[in-house]
Formats: C-alpha cells, structure tokens, sequence
C-alpha cells in the first residue's frame, strides 16, 4: 500500500537492476541498455519512479494504424497465431474497440511517465522516424544527451531498413507488414475509423 511505497519501489528497482545485470553481464559502464516494451508500457509510471536516472523514449504511432497492424496480426492464420474471429462486422467492430482502449490505456500510462519524469527524455513520432529516419534519430539522442557518431547512425539505419527486408517475409499476415503512415485509410472501415477516433480521441487531439 501507499505507506510502503518507497519499500516497494525499491524492489521494483531491484527487480529490474539485477534482472538487466544477470541477463547483459558485459555491459560496460559507458554502454546503454535500451528496453522496448509495448505491451508492458502500462507499468511505465512505476518503472520511471523506481529508476529516475533512466532516459524515456516516448514513442508514439498514430492509433488507427496501430489498431489496424494489430487486427491484421491476430486474424486467422497471420503470424501471432491468435485467430481471432472477425466473421461478422459486429466481431471485427467489437475488436476494434478493445484494441483502441488498449492503446489508449498504454499510451496513456506513458504519457503520465513522460510528464512526470524529471530525467532525460524524448518523444518520437513513429510518421517522423519513416519520413526522416537520421533526422529524428539525432533529434532523439539529442534530447537524451547520447553522443553518436552520424556515420554509425546513417549505416544503422540502412541495415535495419523497411527497404532491405526481403519482400517474401512483407506483406499481411506477417510480422513485417506495411510500414506506411496512413495505411489505415485502406485497411479500416468508415464505421471502424469512428470507433478508434472516439476512444482515442484525446491522443488524436494532442499528437495528431
């Protein structure tokens, strides 16, 4: 409870330390850990309190298009293997809402993380990494106080691009599969636009 907050933190602290300690023993003291965690983000308030010397990356993508990849990866067959079961557009719209209230419950956990952290911090726009990769890289590590060399950071970028991924592992019902700002103009009905955008609304609003 509320009494023992400080008590509790610190084992969420320790938790997390000595988890990242036993898991990457050989990372050095001038070396960063970097943690992506979509679906755990809920817990990021907590995560940020127990470690403030952490540095949060904001990361946000437009709902709509988050909703859609996400319907695409759990229908029958795609590479999750949820198959879900969107028969009836009373099924697919029902799914919609929940994943739409999910991204709202997560992103918004961040968002309080992000406000609330007194540390080195960023946000990034998933639209401005595809539009300018380098360009919103550099913004990041600019913000968070991490020295790279752009001749690294520009080959990174070419490695890992959308581009020099294979087109046979591209496409629906896989794990790489658009990687387009705006693909859910295509992907989502009228009547499932209007759902996503009444339950993130407040997201909308601010990020988009």
């Amino acid at each position: 409870g509320e009494p023992y907050r400080q008590v509790w933190l610190r084992s969420i602290r320790n938790f997390v330390l000595e988890g990242a300690a036993a898991r990457y023993p050989r990372l050095k003291e001038d070396q960063y850990l970097v943690i992506k965690e979509p679906n755990g983000s809920v817990g990021a308030p907590l995560l940020l309190e127990a470690t403030p010397e952490s540095r949060l990356i904001f990361l946000i993508r437009d709902p709509r298009d988050v909703v859609a990849s996400r319907l695409d990866a759990f229908k029958r067959g795609s590479w999750t293997k949820q198959n879900r079961d969107y028969s009836t557009p009373e099924k697919l719209n029902a799914h919609t809402r929940r994943l739409a209230k999910d991204y709202l419950k997560a992103v918004s956990q961040v968002q309080t993380a992000y406000e609330a952290h007194s540390g080195k911090k960023a946000i990034a726009r998933y639209e401005d990494l595809r539009h300018d990769t380098v360009g919103a890289l550099k913004t990041m590590y600019d913000a968070l106080e991490v020295e790279v060399n752009e001749a690294q950071l520009r080959a990174a970028v070419e490695k890992h691009s959308w581009e020099r991924i294979p087109d046979a592992q591209k496409g629906s019902g896989k794990f790489y599969r658009k990687a387009q700002a705006g693909g859910w103009k295509e992907d989502l009905s009228s009547q499932q636009v209007r759902i996503i955008e009444n339950v993130t609304g407040p997201i909308l609003r601010e990020f988009y």
